[in-house]
């Protein structure tokens, strides 16, 4: 149950498309002077050295945020800009050791008022994060819960404020992490169908894995929210992700690692529909890595 540790995979592709549409998302909810909760239901350790034995053992952030870095040509898309900007806030001089995960990277935009609620089991995880929470001297605003994520965040749901986020982005090493997370979206719509959702998954060969959005979009047209669907695949692999159908690559060598993965939205700001359309192609120029890398962008309501 806890082998899987986020050390080894902070800063891969998957990180770069997740946290590039976090931080569009909660810029524009921090915009308003009304108090906002945001619940991340797995947090890990909040704060990664790209430098570590551990990213040099997986090797992930060289396919991740080193390679988006390194391209040499300017960025033109605003939600790429942002990224990148909050990257350079955590480190000093010209490059990029320090690896925000998504609890520092809301913290860093939350407003004096809003609220940040981190839920960890992983017991080494839990307690770097307390330890990095604690060197932002933020102990009012941000609350570390070492908690099964799905259960512990219905305590705080609806906020009192009615102004709420949610990152669900488990491991789905376990395969029931996948019916937990349509169950736990069911239920948050249940107690607060305002609150804007953000659901990370991994694409790979496995069914569980290509059903999870469809059944995400379901519950958002039964609960008639708008809801916005984003995948980026940056490499072959055994299945390769095309709109609704999964095709079998027989023409590549196998290359290892997780080739894509995807966002689900529901009640998404206004605006990202928009800035996903202007940079998901700039992020395919900078991460892809052979002729079947693509993305997918998918919205309702």
């Amino acid at each position: 149950m806890f082998s899987y540790r986020h050390a080894y995979h902070a800063g891969n592709h998957a990180d770069v498309l997740k946290h590039s549409v976090l931080i569009s998302i909660v810029k524009y909810m921090t915009e308003k002077p009304v108090p906002l909760s945001v619940i991340d239901s797995h947090a890990g350790a909040g704060l990664y050295r790209l430098d570590s034995q551990a990213l040099a053992l997986s090797g992930e952030a060289g396919e991740g945020i080193e390679q988006f870095l390194k391209d040499p040509r300017p960025l033109s898309s605003t939600l790429l800009k942002d990224y990148v900007e909050t990257l350079t806030a955590f480190n000093t001089g010209k490059k990029t050791t320090l690896y925000p995960g998504s609890p520092f990277i809301i913290q860093h935009y939350l407003n004096a008022s809003d609220r940040l609620k981190l839920f960890e089991l992983h017991p080494t995880d839990t307690r770097l994060l307390e330890q990095h929470v604690a060197q932002l001297r933020a102990a009012r605003q941000v609350a570390v819960l070492r908690e099964d994520g799905f259960e512990g965040m219905k305590k705080f749901l609806p906020p009192k404020s009615r102004r709420g986020l949610v990152l669900m982005d488990p491991s789905y090493e376990i395969k029931s992490d996948y019916a937990k997370v349509a169950l736990s979206i069911q239920d948050c719509l249940r107690r607060f169908e305002t609150g804007t959702y953000i659901v990370w998954y991994p694409l790979i060969a496995r069914a569980h894995a290509h059903d999870l959005p469809k059944r995400l979009k379901t519950l958002a047209q039964q609960a008639r929210r708008p809801w916005l669907h984003l995948s980026l695949i940056v490499k072959s692999s055994k299945f390769t992700t095309l709109p609704g159908q999964l095709v079998d690559v027989m023409d590549r060598q196998k290359r290892p690692g997780l080739p894509g993965s995807g966002l689900f939205v529901i009640n998404p700001p206004y605006t990202l529909a928009g800035l996903a359309k202007e940079a998901m192609p700039e992020l395919l120029e900078r991460l892809g890595q052979d002729d079947h890398a693509n993305f997918v962008i998918d919205s309702g309501g």
